[in-house]
């Protein structure tokens, strides 16, 4: 056997191992392939639906959102309507009730007088028992009492 001969035999015997390994890697590919097509379609089976379940639920949060976006809406404006009520009330109301407040004031000073009370500002008035409770201590601290 020559050289060649020998060349070409082990070229061959080279080749074989290679188509065996080969083989054997497509075998494995072609495994590995046929997995992967079962997950594919268990996934598919089981994520279209899923997913058609969010959306519903995303459908339906949506709705949701639109209602408390509305009712907070109409509670801004039943707000704004009620404050801008207190304030029409305020201001309607408190001329008058100031009014009869002084004129129950003037008419009890004017029934303490006619029962024959002191004088509006004397003594057994509320108003200069306070004056008077607020003087006297400034009177001490400063050294005349």
């Amino acid at each position: 056997m020559e050289a060649g001969d020998l060349a070409a035999v082990l070229v061959a015997i080279v080749c074989l191992a290679a188509i065996a390994v080969l083989v054997v890697a497509v075998s494995s590919l072609v495994r590995t392939l046929r997995t992967l097509r079962q997950t594919v379609d268990l996934l598919r089976e089981e994520a279209v639906p899923m997913v058609a379940d969010l959306r519903r639920a995303v459908d339906h949060a949506t709705v949701g959102l639109e209602r408390v976006d509305d009712l907070l809406d109409t509670a801004e404006d039943i707000s704004t309507t009620v404050d801008a009520a207190s304030r029409l009330t305020y201001r309607a109301l408190s001329p008058p009730l100031i009014g009869a407040a002084s004129m129950a004031a003037g008419f009890g000073r004017f029934f303490r007088r006619l029962r024959g009370g002191t004088s509006s500002r004397g003594a057994g008035d509320p108003v200069v028992e306070a004056v008077a409770i607020q003087i006297r201590p400034e009177r001490r601290r400063d050294g005349a009492a």
